[in-house]
């Protein structure tokens, strides 16, 4: 049995697993018991993720991202599916070691790729274990919402189908909102922008959710794009393996006098209140908010998770990696305050 003594971070939480659940061949889920004392911070909103402390014995520890796909309102616990990739150290691990009643170390739900409304129309795109997050949106958007839900789900073959018992349920339970539509390798061939523009052309003016391997996802992307979809209504959530320890507590650099008496200054709103700070420039966003104490919503800390994603509403930054961000999302002012720092003397920034 696995057993965790204590938290390496302030901001981790040791977890029991109540149950391992065999959602195919190469995945699993993994259920957890959250205590009472911790349950305000462990609500989450639908499409966000864990992140786990796995051991390993030569760097003692990695850090993975795993999507919910449990729904904070028709599931009684979290939920995390992870499924087997060829060399993933982190998957392969949890799949072949984690048993009920395991304890593992797990930092609070984060991400952004959840929707604004769950009462919009949804256009939402999976594939393989990319159906996670999306399962999550999908089942919080028939528990709460009232529009329509369509699913594009792609997968090698029926074996490699997760959540399919769950989806054949929901599709009978719901059958004027849910329409699911399966794209099987083996029998259609990869998918085109061109089929995906076909099949999806009904439901263009829906608010679109993907989630899958890169190319899948830049065919989504082109599908949706030839069928003049707005990127405001396009949402994608990516993982990268990550190579820091988020579980650690961070320390604020010290700030020379030079440095201090060149800082810009930047107000920040989080929360719905405005938290006005020195900001030094070679720290980034998230190191000063930080220092000051306040819960900035944060994960990686590498630019890889967009956990911390927030608005620049004036002034500019600079990022060291911006490479999960779209360029109509920096365009936007969108940025991750892991990365920023500043490059004019004032801004103005909203999480």
């Amino acid at each position: 049995m696995t057993t965790v003594e204590v938290p390496h971070g302030s901001r981790s939480v040791v977890l029991r697993v109540s149950a391992v659940i065999t959602e195919t061949i190469d995945t699993c889920s993994l259920v957890f018991d959250v205590p009472e004392e911790f349950r305000e911070r462990f609500s989450y909103h639908p499409g966000q993720f864990l992140t786990l402390r796995i051991p390993s014995d030569l760097t003692g520890s990695v850090a993975r991202c795993y999507s919910l796909a449990s729904s904070p309102y028709t599931d009684d616990r979290p939920k995390v599916t992870i499924k087997r990739t060829v060399g993933g150290y982190g998957s392969n691990w949890v799949c072949d070691n984690v048993k009920a009643g395991d304890e593992l170390e797990v930092l609070p739900p984060s991400g952004v790729f959840t929707p604004k409304n769950l009462d919009d129309d949804l256009l939402l795109f999976g594939a393989g274990s990319g159906i996670t997050p999306v399962m999550s949106i999908l089942k919080s958007a028939l528990a709460r919402g009232n529009g329509k839900v369509v699913l594009i789900y792609a997968n090698r073959d029926h074996e490699s189908v997760i959540f399919a018992a769950e989806l054949r349920e929901l599709a009978d339970k719901h059958p004027q909102r849910l329409t699911v539509i399966h794209w099987l390798e083996y029998l259609q061939g990869l998918p085109t922008p061109d089929a995906l523009a076909t099949l999806v052309s009904p439901y263009a003016g829906y608010n679109a959710f993907m989630c899958g391997p890169k190319p899948f996802m830049d065919r989504v992307h082109d599908a949706l794009a030839r069928l003049d979809v707005p990127r405001t209504r396009t949402h994608a959530e990516t993982f990268n393996s990550l190579a820091g320890d988020p579980f650690a507590d961070q320390v604020p650099a010290e700030v020379s006098d030079e440095e201090a008496a060149d800082a810009a200054t930047v107000e920040v709103e989080l929360d719905g209140e405005v938290h006005e700070m020195s900001w030094p420039r070679k720290q980034t966003l998230v190191d000063i908010m930080l220092a000051k104490g306040l819960d900035v919503p944060y994960s990686c800390q590498e630019g890889e998770c967009g956990s911390c994603a927030c608005t620049v509403l004036e002034g500019k930054v600079e990022m060291a990696n911006s490479e999960i961000l779209d360029p109509e999302d920096i365009a936007n002012g969108y940025i991750l305050g892991c990365q920023a720092r500043p490059v004019t003397d004032h801004l103005k920034i909203q999480f």
